[in-house]
């Protein structure tokens, strides 16, 4: 396995000589070191799929899908070697990480099929002299830049689309969990990625970012990340007019009705909230009990994140692993800290496990008496911590889950129909889950409103995310 920058088909140390250490957020410990360039780097990486991109669109779809096929399969055939990459880099447990691996493999499974479905038409002409085509065409370069949390699945999602409809990559990867990107370009290269087509660079965020910004072979670049590197992205793609897609988190709400069955809604709601340690761009993160079934809820959810088992993701048995930095857990414990300064009660958890003397860990907490005025009610906590509020009425609801700048994810669990049309009609959100708190899958569309970004992945929208569209009107 080469844990180094993918340029031009070689794999290569910084052009400056830079590394930096990845730590396993467990232990605190080096995992090991890898190259941590500069501009310099994106350039050459972008000059180099830019002399491929060419080659590659022409190529068929057939022939760019047997290639994805090709990675899909090596992805499941070496789960057992790539999961504990990821569990050592970013903290998940095994579980989490070979899950994380298989959609993955979805993901380049998909699109290896969806790229043939990169579908044109024929438009009847009111003239007979004229004849009228909508063509699909590659972009062109695509440079990624992905977060830290789901190091895998995150530039799969984009990189899969990008390579079926015919474009080139430059992948940046997150610095603190590069491990897993350079995995998957392993990967891609034994599965006999032709060179410049997949490159991969790792370095300074703002140098590289800058490089994709004004470079004129860039013609689109898709972000995963916060909100303020979106709005950054935003003002420097004017300059030169770059297509941008933009997931930028969220603070999803979950409207949780008195028809239920009050024990599985909480079982789903911990598994959902705590998936990933809670850092889950689309993790429910309100959660709101309507008034007949709030107690009920609020006891059956604290025995549930009670027999949660903290740990190394690494051992046998943990269900929850470390937060990724130790900059990630001082902001989860500022979360806290405001919402107890304005009256929240702690039910359970709300400080550093003493047991775990090592390791970036916080106990897994459940708030309640939240108030619009606490931060964890309007921002994105991105961590362990779940808070709970009762709600009265249908409409009293939607007028709290709808209450945030953002717009990723909102939930609700309901055994009415009427009930569940309502909400979906009402929740003002790019993904909707009734009854499932893990809507994400390769074959349907994943997206924001509002603040949290514009463009979709996944589904045949990802796909077209990569294509312009270009209109011939011949003349006979």
């Amino acid at each position: 396995m080469q844990y180094k920058m993918l340029i031009d088909g070689h794999w290569v140390e910084a052009r400056g000589g830079g590394s930096r250490a990845v730590i396993d957020p467990a232990t605190e410990s080096v995992i090991t070191s890898v190259p941590f360039g500069d501009g310099r780097d994106a350039y050459a990486a972008i000059d180099a799929a830019a002399r491929a991109q060419p080659a590659w669109a022409q190529m068929t779809a057939y022939e760019r899908g047997a290639l994805l096929l090709r990675a899909a399969y090596l992805i499941r055939e070496r789960i057992e070697t790539l999961a504990p990459i990821m569990t050592r880099e970013c903290g998940k447990p095994l579980n989490e990480a070979r899950g994380e691996w298989n959609a993955a493999a979805d993901l380049f499974e998909w699109f290896a099929e969806e790229g043939k479905r990169a579908y044109g038409r024929v438009i009847p002409a009111r003239r007979s002299h004229k004849r009228l085509l909508v063509l699909k065409e590659a972009v062109g370069v695509v440079a990624t830049i992905t977060a830290w949390n789901f190091p895998a699945y995150l530039p799969a999602r984009k990189w899969s689309a990008a390579l079926a409809a015919g474009c080139t990559v430059v992948g940046k990867p997150s610095e603190i969990t590069p491990m897993s990107a350079m995995a998957l370009v392993n990967l891609l290269v034994e599965a006999g990625i032709p060179a410049g087509v997949m490159n991969l660079v790792n370095g300074k965020a703002e140098d590289i970012g800058q490089a994709f910004l004004q470079s004129p072979l860039v013609n689109k670049i898709s972000f995963t990340g916060s909100q303020r590197v979106g709005q950054i992205l935003m003002r420097g793609a004017a300059d030169g007019i770059k297509k941008l897609a933009l997931e930028l988190g969220g603070s999803a709400p979950v409207l949780i009705f008195d028809d239920v069955d009050v024990e599985s809604a909480a079982e789903q709601a911990v598994a959902a909230k705590f998936r990933n340690n809670g850092q889950v761009c689309i993790s429910p993160a309100r959660f709101y009990a309507q008034r007949g079934i709030f107690e009920e809820f609020l006891e059956a959810t604290r025995a549930r994140i009670a027999a949660l088992k903290l740990g190394s993701g690494l051992e046998a048995g943990v269900t929850t692993g470390p937060l990724v930095t130790a900059e990630g857990r001082e902001r989860v414990e500022s979360f806290v800290a405001d919402a107890q300064t304005k009256g929240a009660n702690v039910v359970i958890g709300g400080s550093r496990p003493q047991a775990l003397g090592r390791g970036f860990f916080y106990q897994p907490t459940l708030l309640t008496n939240v108030n619009p005025t606490m931060r964890i009610s309007c921002d994105e906590v991105f961590g362990p911590v779940m808070p709970v509020s009762p709600f009265e009425t249908l409409a009293d609801g939607l007028r709290q889950a709808n209450a945030t700048p953002f717009g990723l994810a909102g939930y609700a669990m309901t055994n009415n129909v009427k009930t569940a049309v309502r909400v979906y009609e009402g929740l003002k959100f790019g993904i909707v889950g009734v009854n499932d708190l893990v809507p994400a899958t390769a074959e349907g569309p994943f997206g924001g409103i509002k603040e949290s970004g514009f463009g979709s992945e996944g589904a045949a929208e990802g796909l077209l995310e990569y294509l312009n569209t270009k209109f011939v009107s011949m003349g006979m």
